[in-house]
């Protein structure tokens, strides 16, 4: 398989799952989830059926999907989202604050916990009831003084 394809797990709406390998770039296609199953062949999915499509290191833990929210404060940068699921399961993430990489069919979210099996989860807007920005968590403020600092006028500093 080439590195070019990734690992999902498809969660299906009615608790069902499927393990296959997606293009990363392009795995969304009229509508439909593009997956290439373990046998090799291509499945499409509709979104509507579609809970999330988890980017996994493993096929073999799929029990366990890790912390579903954050125990502090998230530190990168991004927007802090809580999603709520129509079927009222809670996961909280991580997005990029940039509207460019939102996707018209759904959010590609970082989870909670990113040493765990799941590296990324692709969620259709379709699987959403709700979705609340928590916080914008932009660049820390050491960085963001010195910037401002240096437009600032230095009157009571010594010269050397």
């Amino acid at each position: 398989m080439p590195s070019t394809h990734k690992k999902v797990i498809v969660r299906k709406t009615g608790r069902d799952s499927l393990s296959g390998y997606v293009a990363p770039a392009n795995f969304i296609v009229e509508g439909r989830l593009e997956l290439l199953n373990p046998a090799g062949k291509v499945v499409l999915i509709d979104l509507d059926e579609i809970k999330s499509v988890d980017f996994v290191r493993d096929f073999g833990d799929t029990a366990s999907s890790g912390r579903k929210t954050f125990t502090s404060r998230p530190r990168t940068e991004g927007l802090w989202v809580r999603l709520r699921f129509n079927d009222n399961e809670v996961l909280e993430g991580m997005m990029p604050n940039d509207l460019v990489q939102v996707a018209p069919e759904g959010y590609l979210i970082t989870p909670p916990d990113t040493r765990g099996n799941i590296q990324r989860i692709f969620v259709p807007k379709t699987s959403l009831a709700e979705m609340s920005v928590l916080a914008v968590i932009g660049q820390p403020a050491s960085r963001r003084k010195a910037a401002e600092d240096a437009r600032q006028e230095q009157l009571f500093t010594e010269q050397p």
